[in-house]
C-alpha cells in the first residue's frame, strides 16, 4: 500500500504531479513517498518534482536494468532503452571480459554490465567531475576503475588491444535539435552529455577513429543512435576498419550499432 503523512496522502500527492504534467504521476508519488519519512522532506521533493527537475534528480538515484543507480544533478539519466545495448553486450561478452564504459556518465552501463558478467575487469571514464563521483559510487560494489578525462585521454595505456566490451553512450542529439528535447532533459541534464554536434555524430566519429586501437581481436565497440543516423553511424565504424551492424528494439524505442574488431 502507499505511504501516506497526516497533510500528503498519495492521492494529493498524484493530483500535484498530474498537474504538474507528469504523465506517471501514480508510479512517481509511490517513489516520493517511500523515499521520505517527513512530511517537510515529502513537501519540498515534491516541490522540486512540480517544478520540473528529473524525478531521478530529485531522489538521487535511477533505476537500471533492475539497479539503483546513484544519479547527481546535472549528471546524464540513463534511459530505460539503454537496457537494450547492455543486453547486447552482455550476450557478447566473453566470460571475465575487459570491458570500458566511455562517456559513462553515472556507470551504469558499466556496472550493469559488470553485474551480468561477474569477474568483468571494468574501466570507466568522463570529463564531468559530478559524473566521475556518481560512477564512482556505482562500481564500487563491482570493482570498477573510474578515471577523469576526455575519452580515451585518461585510460591506462595497458588497455591497448585488450578490450572485449567497449560501451560509448556518446551524446547524439544534433545540435539544433537540443530545443526539441524534453525540459526534464534540456534544461537540466548537462549540455555536453547531450550534443553531438552538427549531425550528432561528432562524438562517435572520435570514439570509433580510436576503437581498433583499444579492442582485443573480435572485441566489440557498441554505441546508441536513433534510427534515422544509424546508417550513417555503422558506415563511419566501417570506414574505421570495424565490421558494423544495426540492432534494433522496436518497442523500447533503441537503436544501437554493434562495431566488431577484426578476429586476426
Amino acid at each position: 500500500m502507499p505511504i501516506s503523512t497526516p497533510s500528503l496522502s498519495f492521492s494529493s500527492v498524484v493530483a500535484r504531479l498530474r498537474r504538474a504534467g507528469c504523465v506517471f504521476a501514480e508510479d512517481e508519488a509511490e517513489i516520493l513517498l517511500s523515499c521520505t519519512r517527513g512530511c517537510d522532506g515529502l513537501e519540498a521533493m515534491v516541490e522540486r518534482r512540480e517544478a520540473g527537475e528529473p524525478l531521478e534528480y530529485v531522489v538521487g538515484w535511477a533505476e537500471f536494468c533492475g539497479r539503483r543507480m546513484s544519479v547527481e544533478p546535472g549528471v546524464f539519466v540513463p534511459r530505460r532503452r539503454t537496457e537494450f545495448l547492455v543486453g547486447r553486450a552482455v550476450d557478447l561478452a566473453p566470460e571475465r571480459p575487459v570491458a570500458v564504459d566511455l562517456c559513462c556518465g553515472s556507470g551504469a552501463l558499466g556496472a550493469a554490465l559488470a553485474a551480468a558478467r561477474p569477474g568483468t575487469e571494468l574501466h570507466a571514464a568522463d570529463l564531468d567531475p559530478a559524473a566521475v563521483r556518481c560512477a564512482q559510487r556505482n562500481l564500487a560494489d563491482v570493482g570498477g576503475r573510474v578515471y577523469a578525462g576526455d575519452l580515451y585521454d585518461p585510460l591506462p595505456r595497458s588497455l591497448h588491444g585488450r578490450v572485449d566490451v567497449l560501451l560509448a553512450n556518446v551524446p547524439y542529439v544534433p545540435t539544433g535539435e537540443i530545443a526539441l528535447l524534453p525540459g526534464e532533459a534540456r534544461d537540466h541534464e548537462a549540455r555536453a552529455a547531450l550534443d553531438g554536434g552538427r549531425d550528432g555524430l561528432a562524438a562517435l566519429r572520435r570514439v570509433s577513429a580510436a576503437a581498433p586501437d583499444w579492442l582485443a581481436p573480435g572485441g566489440c565497440l557498441l554505441f546508441e543512435v536513433s534510427e534515422r543516423q544509424a546508417p550513417a553511424a555503422a558506415a563511419i565504424a566501417a570506414a574505421d576498419g570495424l565490421a558494423a551492424r544495426v540492432a534494433a528494439d522496436e518497442d523500447a524505442g533503441a537503436t544501437v550499432v554493434v562495431a566488431t574488431a577484426p578476429e586476426g
